[in-house]
């Protein structure tokens, strides 16, 4: 552990925003495993919160510390965003620079803004001047042709210089063109040991590596060289990883969460969010790992897949699901 930040850094493990796939109901599952993992909202854009007719920050505070993740370049609509985040209670502001889609690209955030330092800058310090809780950058190593170290060293210098001290490094570089987004997780390699070097040179910034980390072992390998680690599609795809989380890394007495008893920690939740009308498929669909590597994961997954999108489908769904997997 880098000996500048306190053991207990608010993102020394996090679970990354993933579009589509960490909403609430996502977070408030995934809460059930881990106290102190520090979750990612999906992405949200600026226009969206500030023109939806509908709220697009309402959250359960049971699910925090979360964190929410903007996407865009207004200065002055970032800084609005940030502050009605802040006012709803959530506990890090972070601006994506990282996601390298098309749409993404068209609307002016994401990736593309690795080319535009000073834009990022402004953006972190409007949005500074309006919160007091943290405001952090996501973003890759390179973009396109521009992934030289000195190239990601000079946006980190000119961002960092506008106030933001925590950068979360995807640890590959993106192509904004050719490549998927599916594709742009895959094909760059991973060049882990740039992120290490980052904060060697940069000893005083809060540096959390993200990319390919599947296992706490790993984990506990990039601690020695960051100050934490964001896992993405490991997490949501067995989320019992998260049970062993808070004993693992933040030292915690807390009994190792199962995935039963997370599962059936839910089950008020989903009572409740049932009685105002949320379709059940929309919440267990988040679920469907919970016992990976399980005897009757298969058989759990097939019942609620089959059964929880049909017409008043309630608890009882998950309950038969949950007598297919042993104790």
């Amino acid at each position: 552990m880098p000996q500048n930040q306190p053991h207990f850094y608010r993102g020394r493990f996090s679970v990354a925003p993933m579009l589509d796939w960490t909403t609430r109901h996502c977070r408030y599952f995934h809460r059930q495993f881990s106290k102190h993992a520090l979750l990612y909202t999906e992405m949200v854009t600026t226009p969206a919160i500030i023109y939806a007719k509908y709220d697009l920050l309402d959250f359960d505070p049971c699910e925090n510390p979360v964190a929410l993740q903007l996407g865009g370049s207004d200065p002055e609509q970032l800084q609005h965003c940030a502050k009605l985040a802040e006012e709803r209670g959530y506990h890090e502001i972070n601006l994506n620079v990282g996601c390298p889609s098309d749409r993404v690209q068209n609307g002016m955030f994401g990736a593309c803004l690795m080319a535009k330092a000073d834009l990022v800058a402004e953006c972190v310090e409007n949005m500074q001047q309006a919160v007091n809780i943290p405001v952090t950058v996501k973003t890759r190593i390179g973009i396109d042709d521009l992934d030289s170290y000195e190239f990601l060293c000079d946006f980190i210098e000119k961002v960092q210089n506008k106030g933001c001290q925590e950068f979360i490094i995807h640890a590959r570089k993106a192509w904004l063109s050719g490549l998927s987004p599916k594709e742009n997780r895959e094909i760059p390699p991973l060049d882990y040991e740039r992120v290490y070097q980052l904060k060697r040179d940069f000893p005083h910034l809060t540096i959390v590596i993200n990319g390919g980390i599947k296992t706490v072992e790993e984990m506990k390998q990039h601690l020695q060289f960051v100050d934490g680690v964001m896992v993405g599609r490991e997490a949501y795809q067995n989320p019992s990883l998260l049970g062993t989380i808070d004993q693992a890394l933040f030292d915690s007495d807390m009994p190792i969460i199962s995935p039963r008893e997370a599962v059936l920690a839910m089950l008020p939740y989903i009572e409740k969010q049932l009685s105002q009308g949320v379709y059940l498929n929309h919440i267990v669909r988040h679920m469907l790992g919970a016992f990976q590597h399980c005897k009757g994961a298969r058989q759990w997954r097939r019942y609620l897949s089959e059964n929880a999108f049909k017409q008043g489908a309630g608890i009882e769904v998950i309950e038969t699901a949950l007598s297919f997997v042993e104790n």
